[in-house]
């Protein structure tokens, strides 16, 4: 018996990786599409065409993925949406769903 890899064995268990969230900005009939653009740019940093993109699914499909993050930043990033559509005057919103 191997003490030594059985408690490494039980360290690498018990250290759980930390949860995922995913942030999606979801379409409403007033927030215009250059906006979306502009928010899937600036707050998650996606280039032209991939906001472009997803910007097409959240107008199609109701909602689209804007990225994976930790807790802290997902949230951080709904409220960024939030304050950012709130001083534009657009109802545009974002909420976050565990991976």
């Amino acid at each position: 018996m191997n003490t030594k890899n059985d408690q490494q064995s039980a360290l690498e268990l018990s250290v759980a990786l930390p949860k995922k969230y995913k942030v999606f900005l979801l379409n409403d009939d007033y927030t215009s599409m250059d906006f979306v653009i502009d928010i899937l740019m600036n707050v998650f940093h996606k280039n032209y065409q991939q906001a472009e993109i997803i910007m097409l699914a959240i107008h199609k499909e109701g909602q689209g993925l804007c990225g994976v993050y930790s807790h802290e930043i997902a949230e951080t990033k709904v409220m960024q949406v939030q304050k950012l559509s709130r001083e534009q005057g657009f109802p545009l919103k974002a909420i976050m769903e565990e991976e």
